[in-house]
């Protein structure tokens, strides 16, 4: 369930934790960006959803949306019940899609030490951080109602033998 403004009534407790996305069903859309920052982000959203509704799909959790920011070109993700479609939108992720998950009680202003330090704890774990993804569960019209800004980011990871070479070489 939605809620009216479009916002996710609930999403997955990732916080802290490693999860593997590898072989999940996605609704990839993507979006222009210019230096970043969306472009009609809001009328892409509400693309997708009625998108992903015309083409009778299931997510996983409605209205939570993984956004990955480019220079010029973005994308929308949507998670999905493990279901076939013809549309050129949907994919499915590789089978070794390690994401490491960090709730963030604020807005994005206020993330820039958040996303800092989850990437050093990943770089001191021996692991080599990839793109970032962004899901706002929270909009400016339910923030208040629902305890303030929330902000789930998800950094996608792959190991690497040679940072962990080189961090026990440290030790």
């Amino acid at each position: 369930m939605t809620l009216a403004c479009g916002c996710p009534e609930q999403f997955p407790d990732w916080e802290g934790q490693d999860v593997d996305l590898g072989g999940q069903f996605v609704h990839v859309l993507p979006i222009p960006m210019l230096m970043n920052m969306p472009l009609a982000y809001g009328w892409y959203l509400q693309r997708q959803h009625q998108s992903v509704g015309q083409l009778g799909l299931r997510e996983q959790w409605p209205g939570l949306v993984l956004t990955r920011a480019g220079f010029f070109r973005g994308s929308l993700t949507r998670l999905l019940h493990s279901e076939h479609s013809p549309s050129r939108h949907i994919h499915v992720l590789p089978p070794s899609f390690w994401v490491h998950a960090v709730l963030h009680p604020g807005n994005l202003s206020t993330g820039r030490k958040v996303i800092q330090q989850m990437q050093m704890e990943l770089v001191d774990a021996g692991r080599l951080p990839k793109e970032l993804y962004l899901c706002y569960l929270t909009c400016e019209q339910c923030s208040e109602a629902r305890g303030g800004d929330k902000i789930l980011f998800l950094r996608r990871w792959e190991e690497s033998a040679l940072l962990k070479r080189r961090l026990a070489g440290r030790k």
